[in-house]
């Protein structure tokens, strides 16, 4: 996956607000209030920045913690690295493409992975099977 480099400045422009915090200054939107939650359809998941896909709807179970959770991700799309914000240390993982934070990754997710990638519902966006994933941003 080859980076993109784009400026906070121009993402603030280009995304609202809470979306913006969420994937360029890290902040973690409140439990329980993604729509995406209740989504079951097919279709894909992708970064709301840079529109990359990063999940495939098949990966999304239920874990019960309020954040939209996915046992894997699609090839290269996320890179991972150590996060020692709350003491104790997480694996944060955030888009390949344009670098915006999605969420923490975990080792109590279900089979095959045994992972749970607990991701912010206002970093994604979901396209539905049958619609067109929209165009990679630059």
């Amino acid at each position: 996956m080859t980076p993109i480099d784009k400026p906070k400045a121009e993402w603030k422009q280009l995304l609202e607000p809470e979306r913006y915090e969420v994937l360029f200054k890290e902040a973690t939107e409140r439990a329980g209030t993604s729509p995406l939650n209740k989504e079951k359809r097919d279709g894909t998941f992708i970064c709301a920045a840079c529109y990359l896909p990063l999940f495939d709807a098949r990966f999304k179970f239920e874990s019960g913690t309020g954040w939209p959770s996915f046992y894997d991700t699609l090839p290269d799309a996320v890179d991972t690295k150590r996060d020692f914000r709350l003491v104790w240390p997480r694996t944060e993982y955030h888009c390949a493409r344009c670098g915006g934070h999605q969420g923490h990754v975990f080792e109590d997710g279900p089979k095959p992975t045994g992972l749970r990638y607990c991701n912010n519902g206002l970093a994604l966006q979901f396209v539905p099977d049958g619609e067109t994933l929209p165009d990679l941003r630059s």
